[in-house]
């Protein structure tokens, strides 16, 4: 019998299995700008670890602290059935060549990691050579999750004018032309998937960022080729997370900064896709 209070309104084909959860995945985000520290932790994981699937230690926050720390987080999180993931940090190191990385993947391990984080973006490589990458951390025992953007070429365009020969022209606003690449962005994310990723998370910017701003036909366009299962997109604020729960549902994969973790297993339990009335009246609603 569940030692947790019956307050959400699942439907029976909303609801979400039990931990270990192959979607509805929420992953919080561990220390970054602000320390977390063991107290804190601890009250999010007794509280809520039900409804925490994962927690990352994002921008690589991990490599500024101590292992014992880093080793006790770990093994809290492992306590309350959460995985752990490196963040976007091996991007550091493929410069040193590829036995550093291996020996980044072995030392991930030996710490107590779950998965390692690969932002595509920043590691600036080859897509053989990231595929290589996915590879090297199965064969290692670790899950790999690649973290795409969609990436905004700016091609200048100058301004039109007179330039009569050996005049002086002032400097002059530029256009530019925007091109997007969610297709590109797609193949290689299914390339990943085909070597061996376990997941494919979606940074936020220029996607998902703001609400206001929010791009749903990208998001459309890679769940509807990657799959729902095998996507994980940043939630930067609780209007963000809403319209994903609403337009997805609750098997929706979403990572969270830690003081959304209550607003979003909220959201996940009322039902907005239908009625988000019940969540809108909800006191937990002003808590993000």
């Amino acid at each position: 019998m569940s030692v947790y209070y019956h307050w959400k309104t699942f439907e029976e084909d909303e609801d979400r299995p039990e931990k270990p959860r192959r979607y509805g995945v929420t992953e919080m985000r561990g220390p970054q700008y602000n320390l977390l520290g063991h107290n804190m932790l601890q009250d999010i994981f007794e509280s809520m670890g039900q409804f925490v699937d994962g927690l990352k230690f994002s921008r690589g926050s991990h490599s500024l602290m101590p292992k014992s720390f880093i080793k006790e987080v770990i093994d809290m999180a492992h306590q309350h059935d959460v995985y752990v993931s490196t963040g976007d940090w091996a991007e550091h190191l493929h410069r040193k060549g590829p036995s550093a990385f291996k020996e980044y993947i072995e030392e991930c391990k030996n710490m107590g990691f779950d998965t390692i984080e690969l932002n595509v973006g920043s590691l600036g490589v080859p897509e053989e050579t990231l595929l290589r990458y996915v590879r090297l951390i199965k064969s290692g025992g670790l899950k790999a999750k690649p973290q795409f953007a969609v990436k905004i070429n700016k091609s200048d365009i100058p301004m039109s004018g007179d330039r009569a020969f050996g005049a002086y022209i002032p400097p002059t606003p530029r256009s530019s032309e925007i091109v997007e690449d969610v297709d590109l962005l797609i193949r290689r994310a299914e390339r990943c998937l085909e070597a061996g990723a376990d997941m494919i998370m979606i940074d936020a910017d220029g996607v998902c960022k703001d609400a206001e701003s929010l791009r749903a036909d990208i998001i459309a366009k890679v769940i509807g080729r990657l799959g729902l299962e095998k996507t994980m997109f940043e939630a930067c604020s609780a209007r963000t997370a809403e319209w994903f729960i609403k337009s997805y549902g609750s098997k929706v994969n979403l990572f969270v900064d830690h003081s959304q973790v209550i607003g979003l297993e909220c959201l996940r339990g009322c039902n907005v896709g239908k009625n988000n009335a019940p969540f809108r009246s909800s006191p937990y609603y002003f808590l993000t």
